[in-house]
Order: C-alpha cells, then structure tokens, then sequence
C-alpha cells in the first residue's frame, strides 16, 4: 500500500546557509505578493485573474529587468509560492460553493511564517542533506535510515530555527486487520478522552501551566521599542516559548493517537463544533490548550495506517444526555452536573464514561449498517464512516 508521508528533520545551517535560507524565504513571500497584487488588479480591471503559470512566465520575464537579485536563489521558491497562491485562491472558490465561511488570500509579512518549498535534485547523507542552490546543510538528527525518493522539500523557520520538511511516497505493508474491541471516545476538557472501556486520558495542557511567563513575555515585548536589537531578541524568546508549547501539545496527541489507533480495531468520535465553542470566551483558551481538532485529525490518517476504522457520531447525537443503559434522554442535564442519573433506570455514572459508552453503542450500529464486522472482518479499510439519517439508536431514539 502506498501512502504520502512527511519525515521533518531541524537544520543545522551556518552564517551563510542562514543567510542564503533567509533570501529564499523572502523571494517566496515577494513573489506570493506580487502575484496576490496582480491577480487583485486583473480582477477589478477586467473582472477576471491570470493562474500561476501564466505568472510564472510574466515574472521571469520581469527578472532580468527590474528583479534581478531573484537569481540568487533557486527557481524553485517563486515558483512554489505562485502555485500556493493559485490552491489559496481553488480553497476560497471551494469554500465559497460549498457554503462554509471563506477566507480570501492575505498578503504574508516579514518574519510571520517564513518558508519556502523547493524541487528537483535532493541528496541524504548521514549527517547532511543536499538542496537545490543551498548545498549541504548539516542536520541535528542523523539521517542515514533515510531511504525513500524526495517528491519535494519544504523549508521553514520556527522561532528562528531552520526545519526541513521531506514529502515522500512510501510503499508500506498492508495493515493487518485488527481484531480488537470497538470503542467510543468522549473528549472534554477536565479530562481529554474518556473510552468507554473505562480508560482515562488527561492532557498536559502546556498553555495554561506557561501561561505566567508567557504574559510576562509579551509585556516585555511590548515595552521595547520598535525595531531595535532587544525587541528582536524578545521576539524570539517568546517564539521559543509558543513552539515549546506546541510541542508538549503535539507530542501527547501523537502518542495517544498511535496508541489508539494501534490497539482498538473501530473508533467512534462525536463531531464537535469547536468553532462555535471557541466563541465562548470563558471556554475558548481551554480548547485551543487541548486541540480536539488536532486529535481527530490525526486518528483520521493513523487509522488508515494501522487497519482500524474511525466512525464520527454527527453533532445532534444526544451522546452525553443519553442513558448507555436504556436509552432515555434527560434534556435538563446541566454541564456542571458530572454524574449522569437516569430518571428511567436510575444508573448513575459518570457524565462522560456514559458518553463514551453511547458513542460505542453507536459504533455497533454504524459499522454493522456499513459492512464492517465487529469480529474483525471490515469491507474498507482506515475508512472514516458515518450512520444513516434514518438509524434507530439505542431506546427508539431516531437519528
């Protein structure tokens, strides 16, 4: 089986490597703009915009003349961020049809998500990778068990530390079928993920334990003045400090998610709408420090990779109001309220193991209407499936 897979490596680069990085960056962020620029000025002209490729052909006429410091990078950059801008312009097209809230392409700054990506010739060396017009470039990690063909290479500078990104096509074995028990995961915010075999998960929750000193970095940052060695300087202490956050994020949701999706054989989420949560200011900062988006995100792919399945329950699945016993739903459940009694059977549990358990029951429907066996037999693979509108639920509750 084939899949796409991303291997990230941090650069080591010297003066001039920095150097020559820096430039690329910024001849990506030219041309991006200038392009952004053009197509605005085409459209109110003549009410329609040029592609990349036409672009492209424009801007390296344009090189000899009046842009010639853009020989001193690879072709490769402009060119990339011309065809980045062309899938902005295809995503907010797509958004716009399909009803959902579009964001129009902005023009990128200096310093805000610096990054270039480059094609062509790529050489691994154990230390070192080679990249079109840079050269070799020294890597903190060691690079020898590297052995796939480079598709292409993306470049980016987070709190001035220099990254490579190597996409890659890698032929994997054929995950085997994992006959495993279903399970239903209810996330939250006091603890992560409940799963409904009873198992706990809480997040480390990097941004609110950092959150002191990263207030107190940004008001030292503030205080300096514009443009002057201490305020860069502050700047990239609090950069240094936003990736440190980052990381302790991400690195719990991988572990997580590989350990899920490598243990249970059928996954069954609830689809949140974080959005609209995230307009509640007293819950907002709690759920951006958790990234139930980030999560789902991630079991989505790593269920293809290791033969599990993930279900999502749609956003009206009363999967938290619902007795796991008998059905009943109570309207009346307050969120404050943490254990979960039915006024039918009178089972009390806790709010969000009975969640979890609803999301299970749920999963047995889904999978059993969609071909899947729950015994280990499945018709697709790492597929992510939705129930019917017309299923029954568990108590006669209609979907």
């Amino acid at each position: 089986m084939k899949v796409q897979k991303a291997y990230r490596y941090e650069l080591k680069p010297n003066n001039v490597q920095k150097t020559l990085l820096a430039k690329h960056a910024g001849v990506a962020r030219f041309a991006y703009n200038w392009g952004l620029a053009r197509r605005r000025e085409e459209y109110q002209c003549t009410g329609k915009s040029s592609n990349a490729i036409e672009q492209h052909r424009l801007l390296n006429a344009l090189k000899k003349t009046e842009f010639p410091w853009m020989y001193e990078v690879s072709k490769c950059a402009p060119q990339e961020a011309l065809r980045d801008l062309d899938r902005a312009y295809q995503n907010f097209f797509r958004k716009l049809k399909n009803g959902e809230k579009p964001g129009f392409p902005k023009f990128k700054k200096k310093g805000i998500h610096d990054s270039f990506r480059l094609t062509g010739l790529f050489k691994i060396y154990p230390s070192h990778i080679q990249l079109p017009r840079l050269g070799k470039i020294k890597t903190k990690e060691n690079t020898a068990k590297f052995k796939w063909k480079i598709l292409s290479a993306a470049v980016c500078r987070i709190a001035d530390r220099w990254f490579v990104s190597l996409s890659v096509d890698c032929e994997v074995v054929e995950p085997k079928e994992i006959k495993k028990e279903v399970v239903g995961i209810d996330r939250g915010l006091e603890k992560f993920a409940c799963v409904s075999d009873d198992s706990t998960f809480y997040a480390p929750k990097p941004l609110k334990k950092l959150l002191k000193k990263l207030q107190r970095l940004s008001r030292s940052q503030s205080r300096k003045v514009k443009r002057s060695s201490n305020r860069r300087k502050s700047a990239i202490k609090l950069a240094k400090l936003h990736y440190r956050i980052s990381n302790i994020r991400k690195d719990f949701i991988h572990k997580l998610t590989t350990q899920l999706a490598k243990t249970k054989q059928v996954l069954c989420v609830e689809s949140l709408n974080t959005k609209g949560m995230m307009q509640n200011r007293h819950l907002a900062r709690s759920i951006s420090d958790v990234a139930w988006g980030e999560f789902v995100r991630q079991l989505e792919y790593k269920c293809l990779w290791y033969g599990s399945h993930l279900v999502k329950a749609p956003v009206k699945f009363p999967s938290t109001k619902m007795c796991s016993r008998c059905g009943h739903i109570n309207p009346a459940l307050l969120l404050s309220q943490r254990t979960f009694q039915c006024e039918d059977c009178l089972m009390e549990c806790d709010r969000d193991i009975n969640a979890a358990k609803n999301l299970e029951r749920y999963a047995l429907i889904t999978v059993s209407s969609t071909g899947i066996d729950a015994c280990g037999e499945a018709v697709q693979q790492g597929s992510s499936v939705k129930q019917e509108e017309n299923a029954v639920y568990p108590g006669g509750i209609n979907g």
